[in-house]
């Protein structure tokens, strides 16, 4: 049996005191194969920017693992956390704010090969960059340039061209491109998708657009409160979505063609997320579920299979097709 290339198993991570923990991540657990995009998906505040901090070590973990190759990325640290950060690397949501911009493009996509001395002998560095920057859509004489001199969608590109740098074997995508215009979107969005292609790359793609998620993703992950509540392959989630939660994420989804819009039943939630000091018992989501009764307050959902598609796990103690199938499939990016 192949080994997955990320392994997340019970991972939580807790902020403030031990006696009234604040759980933004709490016993998350999930696997990317190598050359597989994930697509994990939720709210403001649902724990997906958290998820994302703990794998990359920007944070302790408070209990579980993550497994990056076999290596426990939660408890390493020196040398090995060093390699480790060679093999994963981020592409940020904001392209103005994650760039120097008192470097020059050639010295912002090469300061990774100083860090890693060994990847690229210091006389290729130029080559190289000028290789990395045509793969991501830009020009040989746009090493000379410094940040302010590029649009949005540009600098993008640059954040991946750098990312891509270290040749790694995964690349988390946090909300790479909501900062950006919607006419630009869909191009760096295509370039993830060829560039994970043909570099094998295995892909956390982090989003609130689901139609975003459909178009370049394998899998599915719905994050609520800190908690995996739905999963499966896109088509599975997609086509048949389980949790009262993933339906109304769907059916919130814009669609141009005014028929479809018409026709299409509106899942509008109430009430605000719940806050993850004090989460709601049972059914995390219940308090704003039309679905809920006395066992969503007393007992936990826990992840299961479903029977309406292949792959598809769902926590919820009344999931089911009926609502699903009233709302159309979004159309293919």
């Amino acid at each position: 049996m192949i080994e997955p290339l990320l392994k997340v198993q019970n991972l939580s991570r807790h902020f403030g005191s031990a006696s009234a923990p604040v759980r933004a991540v709490d016993d998350v657990s999930f696997e990317i194969a190598n050359g597989e995009t994930l697509g994990l998906v939720g709210e403001s505040g649902c724990g997906k920017t958290s998820l994302v901090r703990t794998l990359l070590k920007l944070g302790p973990a408070t209990s579980g693992s993550a497994l990056l190759d076999g290596v426990d990325i939660t408890t390493a640290s020196g040398r090995r956390l060093h390699e480790l950060r060679r093999k994963m690397q981020v592409v940020f949501q904001d392209p103005y704010q994650s760039l120097n911009p008192r470097m020059r493009v050639d010295r912002l996509i090469s300061e990774p090969w100083a860090l890693h001395p060994g990847v690229v002998p210091k006389s290729n560095w130029r080559e190289e960059t000028v290789k990395l920057l045509e793969s991501v859509g830009l020009r040989a004489e746009h090493a000379d340039r410094y940040p302010s001199e590029f649009s949005g969608g540009q600098r993008q590109r640059l954040g991946i061209a750098r990312a891509l740098a270290l040749n790694p074997t995964l690349l988390v995508c946090d909300e790479p491109v909501s900062a950006l215009d919607v006419s630009v979107q869909a191009q760096v969005i295509n370039l993830l998708a060829g560039l994970r292609r043909e570099r094998n790359l295995a892909m956390l793609f982090v989003a609130h657009d689901l139609a975003v998620v459909r178009h370049v993703s394998d899998r599915v992950m719905v994050m609520y409160l800190g908690r995996i509540i739905e999963t499966g392959p896109k088509q599975s989630i997609f086509g048949a979505a389980a949790h009262p939660y993933t339906q109304a994420l769907m059916s919130a989804v814009p669609t141009p063609d005014p028929r479809r819009r018409a026709q299409r039943k509106r899942i509008v939630l109430q009430g605000d997320l719940p806050s993850p000091a004090n989460p709601p018992s049972g059914c995390r989501f219940r308090t704003r579920c039309w679905k809920a009764t006395s066992i969503c307050a007393e007992q936990e959902p826990a992840l299961i299979a479903r029977t309406e598609a292949p792959g598809l796990l769902t926590a919820c103690h009344h999931a089911g097709p009926e609502i699903a199938n009233e709302i159309p499939r979004l159309e293919e990016t």
